[in-house]
C-alpha cells in the first residue's frame, strides 16, 4: 500500500496510507525528503547544536512501535530532561559533522532514534533500559558518552549505577551517619567505588 507524508507546521511531516489517508504506525518525528534545502539547513543546523553539546548521545533502532508508545517514551525521557529525536539518516550524519557523535554516525542506517542528554549521563539509560524490558522492537546499536563510543552492553550497565539524585542522597545519608561508621565506610572494599561515584556526582553537578 502506497504511504505519504502529511506536512505539519512544524517543518516536520507525519506518514501516512495514501489510499485511506489514515495515519501509519510511526516510530516518531521524521524529516521528509520533500523538505526544500533551506529548511533542510535549518533542521541540520539545529541538531548540530545539540549533538555539540550532549553528554551522552544514545543511538537506537525503533522497529514498528505505535504513536502512543513513542508518545509515552518521550514523555518518560523528557520528565528526565532528555531529548528523543528521529530524523532522515542522511541529515543526521550531516548534523553530526564536527562533533563527538560523528564517531558512531555509520551506525544511521535504517529506522533510526537519537536520545540525548545534557547533563545526566546515567537518566537515559536508566529510562531506555527499562522501556526496553520484554520489547523486542527497540534495541541500541551504540551510543557516545562523554566523547567515548560505548555499545548496548555498556549502556545497560551505566542503567544499574546510581542517579544523580540517588548519589546525593546516597552521600547526604552517609555524611549523617556518626563519623566512626562514616569512616568504617570508607575503609571497606567498595571504597574505591564510592570515591568513583562521589567523583561523578561532582562532574554533573558541575555541569549543571
Amino acid at each position: 500500500m502506497a504511504r505519504g507524508f502529511s506536512y505539519r507546521p512544524s517543518g516536520w511531516f507525519e506518514a501516512h496510507d495514501n489510499a485511506t489517508g489514515a495515519k501509519a504506525p510511526a516510530v516518531g518525528k521524521v524529516v521528509s525528503t520533500h523538505l526544500n534545502r533551506t529548511d533542510k539547513e535549518k533542521v541540520i543546523s539545529e541538531l548540530h547544536e545539540k549533538l555539540a553539546k550532549v553528554k551522552i548521545a544514545i543511538v537506537a533502532e525503533p522497529k514498528g512501535l505505535d504513536v502512543a508508545t513513542v508518545n509515552d517514551l518521550r514523555k518518560k525521557l523528557r520528565d528526565s530532561k532528555v531529548e528523543y529525536r528521529v530524523i532522515k539518516n542522511t541529515l543526521a550524519a550531516l548534523a553530526a559533522k564536527g562533533t563527538t557523535v560523528e564517531k558512531v554516525s555509520d551506525k544511521f542506517v535504517g529506522p533510526t532514534a537519537i536520545v540525548m542528554s545534557y547533563d545526566d549521563v546515567i537518566a537515559p539509560a536508566k529510562v531506555l533500559a527499562d522501556f526496553m524490558k520484554d520489547r523486542e522492537n527497540f534495541t541500541i546499536r551504540t551510543a557516545v558518552v562523554e566523547g567515548r563510543i560505548v555499545d548496548a552492553k555498556g549502556i545497560l550497565a551505566l542503567a544499574k549505577l546510581p542517579g544523580l539524585l540517588e548519589l546525593r542522597a546516597q552521600i547526604a545519608a552517609m555524611i549523617a551517619q556518626p563519623a566512626t561508621k562514616v569512616a568504617r565506610i570508607l575503609s571497606t572494599p567498595g571504597q574505591q567505588l564510592a570515591r568513583v561515584l562521589a567523583a561523578r556526582r561532582d562532574q554533573l553537578e558541575k555541569a549543571q
